[in-house]
């Protein structure tokens, strides 16, 4: 079960690799600063996470002038994040929870994903979405055990300048 609205958000560190280089994120650098919107995601290179995050891709601009920091993470390496990114033109930084650590300290890891398809892995993430407030505080919380069922995203734009 996700972690409830109002929990202080469990703070982590991840890799991104970007054409810069790979780049170690903090949440808790946005302490202070602004909202944090995290999207966790089951897999790169599949057709619901690459339109869930082009969806928020096209829509980043309006995450960022209502000062809101948009992240995705899935278990995906670094590496494999970066290429899907730049063949769907995904510019929505993309953390690599290689470790399913964060997807479990934030209650949103499967037990084991779609054993039914041949694919009985543990720690992957659940569809999920997480508002986290300047003070590190969760603000809005959505989990699907649906990997089919995006995030609602009218609600998380509603929530994510507040």
């Amino acid at each position: 079960m996700a972690i409830p609205v109002g929990t202080k958000a469990p703070d982590f560190s991840l890799s991104s690799k970007t054409s810069e280089g790979i780049k170690l994120i903090k949440l808790s650098d946005n302490f202070g600063k602004k909202n944090t919107l995290l999207l966790f995601f089951p897999m790169a290179f599949t057709g619901v996470c690459t339109a869930e995050l082009c969806e928020t891709s096209a829509g980043l601009k309006s995450y960022q002038e209502g000062n809101a920091q948009v992240y995705g993470i899935s278990g995906d390496s670094p590496f494999s994040l970066e290429a899907w990114a730049q063949k769907e033109q995904i510019n929505v930084p993309l953390l690599s929870d290689y470790e399913h650590v964060v997807a479990k300290a934030y209650g949103v890891a499967y037990d084991s994903f779609a054993p039914e398809r041949g694919l009985p892995m543990g720690g992957v993430a659940k569809r999920s979405a997480f508002i986290i407030d300047r003070n590190g505080v969760i603000q809005y919380a959505e989990s699907s055990d649906n990997p089919r069922q995006l995030p609602n995203f009218d609600a998380i734009k509603q929530n994510s300048t507040n």
